[in-house]
């Protein structure tokens, strides 16, 4: 089982995902939001990205005017940043996005610490059942991107998941 709280992994994996761990290390993204647990989820941890993947990095903030202060002061330098606040079910929110690199990266924080959060959820879940399947499905998932899907709208139609497949992923029984 692949730990994805440390990005060492990415080391060792396509070459993309070196690509993602030189931005992430030689910028230092992640040690500088340590204080809030960051995590490295969606497509290109369990590669089924497409060419115009971003680097999604979850964060658990206790307090979220030092949360909003820390990404701003640290990656207001960078090209299209930009930070605001939204709430996703009922959960305060706060999205920043920037280009490193040739890398879009999103900083997604709530006060849910980030084991916990949705986003670090659905990737557990689509990496097991990536496991259980075969190249093939990871293929179709990533041809299914490709014209436009977002991930988990992906895995319902492949897995027949019939009503909203966000909320359906969060129980699927391999």
């Amino acid at each position: 089982m692949i730990d994805f709280t440390n990005i060492g992994y990415l080391k060792t994996g396509n070459v993309k995902q070196i690509r993602a761990y030189e931005t992430l290390t030689q910028n230092n993204v992640l040690e500088t939001l340590s204080e809030f647990d960051p995590i490295l989820v969606g497509t290109i941890p369990i590669n089924i990205d497409i060419e115009n993947s971003d680097l999604d990095i979850i964060c658990y903030w206790k307090n979220k005017a030092e949360f909003i202060s820390k990404v701003s002061s640290s990656f207001r330098n960078k090209i299209g940043f930009e930070i605001r606040e939204i709430n996703i079910n009922y959960h305060e929110s706060i999205v920043s996005n920037f280009k490193i690199d040739d890398f879009e990266i999103e900083i997604f924080g709530q006060n849910i610490p980030t084991k916990d959060q949705n986003g670090y959820r659905h990737m557990m879940i689509e990496y097991e059942i990536l496991k259980s399947k075969d190249e093939n499905f990871r293929l179709e998932i990533i041809k299914f991107k490709q014209n436009g899907y977002k991930t988990e709208p992906a895995f319902g139609e492949l897995l027949g998941l019939k009503t909203n497949p966000y909320l359906e992923l969060l129980n699927y029984k391999i």
